[in-house]
């Protein structure tokens, strides 16, 4: 629990100050005050004022916001807030406004780059081992017929395995179907069945249903080339970023569900899992949960960044403000979407970690 926890509070402190020190430096390059500098969601645990902005360190560690003089934001600052200073928000044109919002986004997707590159330089360039677990996802069938990380599948169905290819080759094209896997542990050899899973990936570039029993491939390293080096960073962050858009697209046409998203108790485990493995898979899950959150606030949803800038291209499209009713009840409403999905993602996350059974026999 211990490295649960320092492993989670290390990976989200880490992307939220990313986050919103993006935020805080598009601000003050235009010349915005900034009045308040958060990591985590109020209530404020302590903080120092240095200049303009009180740098705070608060106790919901689920996010961040910096406060910006003349902003309606989560903070829900009416009019008082307003008073039409040069340096408020509200008195910078729309591309100003602009850059200062998705600046946020913008350095998670730069912090992906940073580290992939790294790991790229120091580490070299991953290829796939065989037939071996490199990964297990959390309940999935793998998981439950207790194999584990660096065992090795021999065969499936009695047909023998040499590369990874072999056993995708095997797995994919038997979607909820029963396997008899011969996998080897320390010099002996064990035999298990069990049921895949039915998902929808893209093979080849087509979306099919394919098998899933959970695993993912255990990797070999070699040196890297310099155009290895700087490429790794570009590519490894839009591939990411790729596959989140796949995701949600998904989720908004019904191929996948709700019930699939993970929340702060699944990054936690993750996160955990991902430290032990070592320095690079602790970075390269930094990266995935930096680029996750990243696309996931340019949502069109009032409070994350992304309805903030429909807001304000709406603004610039009309040439005058929305008046601040309409936009405190945009904040409001966009906060109880999120903190109702929140609850439902932190629930969803507890009963797939946990054993809820006594919760299932009362309701």
């Amino acid at each position: 629990m211990v490295t649960y926890f320092l492993s989670f509070a290390v990976v989200i402190g880490i992307i939220i100050f990313v986050h919103e020190l993006g935020h805080f430096l598009a601000a003050r390059s235009v010349g915005i005050r900034v009045e308040v500098f958060s990591l985590g969601y109020p209530p404020r645990m302590f903080g120092k004022r240095i200049g303009d902005t009180e740098y705070r360190l608060s106790w919901i560690p689920l996010g961040g916001y910096v406060k910006m003089s003349g902003m309606i934001d989560e903070s829900l600052d009416g009019e008082s807030s307003l008073t039409g200073a040069p340096w408020e928000f509200q008195s910078k044109n729309t591309w100003q406004k602009l850059w200062v919002i998705l600046a946020g986004v913008l350095m998670n997707l730069l912090l992906a780059v940073v580290l992939y590159t790294g790991i790229t330089a120091v580490k070299g360039v991953p290829e796939e081992k065989g037939p071996y677990i490199g990964g297990l996802s959390p309940n999935g069938p793998a998981e439950q017929a207790e194999l584990q990380i660096g065992d090795r599948i021999a065969s499936v169905n009695g047909v023998e395995l040499n590369t990874w290819d072999d056993l995708t080759d095997m797995v994919y094209p038997r979607p909820e179907e029963e396997l008899t896997l011969v996998y080897e542990r320390e010099g002996a050899q064990h035999e298990v069945t069990l049921t895949t899973l039915r998902r929808e990936l893209e093979v080849d570039g087509e979306w099919q249903d394919v098998g899933l029993i959970g695993i993912s491939p255990q990797y070999v390293y070699r040196p890297a080339t310099l155009e290895e080096v700087l490429l790794s960073g570009v590519h490894g962050t839009y591939n990411m970023i790729r596959l989140v858009g796949t995701s949600l697209s998904m989720l908004v046409t019904g191929r996948a569900s709700i019930r699939d998203l993970g929340g702060p108790l699944l990054i936690a485990k993750m996160s955990g899992e991902s430290m032990r493995e070592g320095p690079a898979y602790f970075l390269s899950f930094i990266a995935f949960i930096s680029i996750n959150i990243g696309c996931l606030n340019l949502l069109p949803i009032p409070a994350l960044d992304g309805g903030h800038a429909v807001i304000i291209l709406i603004e610039g499209t009309l040439r005058r403000e929305l008046s601040t009713r309409v936009k405190m009840a945009l904040q409001q409403a966009g906060m109880v979407l999120l903190l109702a999905l929140i609850l439902f993602i932190i629930w969803n996350d507890a009963t797939r970690i946990f054993d809820f059974g006594w919760v299932k026999k009362i309701f």
